[in-house]
């Protein structure tokens, strides 16, 4: 990847580490489904009504937005709701990295050197170390649930890669049209009228205001600019070079945690992350293959 884009994706990795303030914010005041219905409804009415619809097949739009939108948030905010530490969340939700990886050789026939497959299995083992030392204190209900959110996130990234958007960003608006009636559907059925309803009576008291203020965060910042350089990074690279700055996150995330929350990671946590990041060294720097190797043959890309 050029200099100019692995600073790309570094500001991304940068944006969703403090992405995960933003959502255990929001979480004190909505409750974890409704809330993911509330997020990607105020960004699919705007774009249904004023963003022209991505050329892409929609097979590829759908499969991005349960993937990233659905699947990713409805498992996260589930898990971060029940307990899961919010720094930690940062951390395993990266697994999402050697998910992607591996589904894209899999299914993408994607090539990988011993390198990038060496430091994916070095970050996977960091987290698995974090996962570890977190399970001998607590319940790993959070955790898997945090862990299917990764898997959801690893869908996502192949659908948006096999759409290869001429706009990257009307991808992602268009993606946010996915989620949000399933979403508060599922939350009626499982939250119940009665906790969706308290949490709106009392939205706009002023104890409410940090929630709106991390809502917005995660709309403009991790969503629409986030997600968007996101989308474009893995439209002109393989998977599997992408991904793994994704794993950059939870350095950001356990940092913030730490100030803001008063977080402390144990030494086993600590000793993951250190893990994960040479994972992602190992994983990024490798010999440069060429990019038109990588790619499927031009008469499967999609019109």
């Amino acid at each position: 990847m050029p200099a100019r884009h692995v600073a790309l994706a570094v500001l991304v990795a940068v944006l969703w580490g403090l992405n995960f303030l933003a959502i255990h914010a929001s979480l004190a005041q909505f409750p974890p489904l409704f809330l993911v219905a509330l997020r990607f409804g105020l960004i699919a009415i705007p774009t249904v009504l004023f963003v022209p619809r991505p050329r892409v097949q929609l097979r590829w739009l759908v499969g991005y937005g349960i993937g990233f939108g659905t699947l990713q948030f409805l498992f996260l905010y589930w898990g971060m709701a029940a307990g899961f530490p919010t720094g930690l969340a940062s951390l395993v939700l990266q697994t999402s990295a050697p998910f992607t990886v591996v589904l894209g050789a899999l299914l993408l026939r994607e090539r990988l050197g011993i390198l990038r497959i060496v430091g994916v299995a070095t970050a996977t083992l960091g987290l698995a170390l974090v996962g570890a030392s977190y399970g001998a204190r607590s319940s790993v209900g959070p955790l898997l649930l945090v862990i299917l959110g990764a898997l959801g996130w690893a869908l996502g990234n192949l659908a948006s890669r096999q759409a290869r958007a001429e706009k990257p960003l009307h991808l992602v608006l268009w993606m946010s049209v996915v989620p949000p009636l399933p979403m508060l559907a599922l939350s009626l059925l499982v939250e119940g009228p009665s906790m969706v309803g308290t949490s709106l009576a009392t939205a706009f008291a002023p104890a409410a205001a940090p929630a709106w203020w991390g809502l917005a965060y995660t709309i403009l910042l991790g969503t629409l600019l986030g997600s968007g350089v996101w989308v474009w990074l893995m439209a002109r690279h393989p998977a599997a070079a992408v991904a793994p700055f994704s794993m950059l996150v939870p350095v950001v995330g356990l940092a913030t945690a730490w100030m803001a929350l008063g977080e402390v990671p144990t030494a086993g946590e600590i000793a993951g992350g250190v893990l994960v990041v040479a994972g992602v060294l190992a994983a990024t720097f490798t010999r440069r293959v060429p990019e038109a190797a990588n790619l499927p043959p031009r008469e499967s890309l999609p019109a």
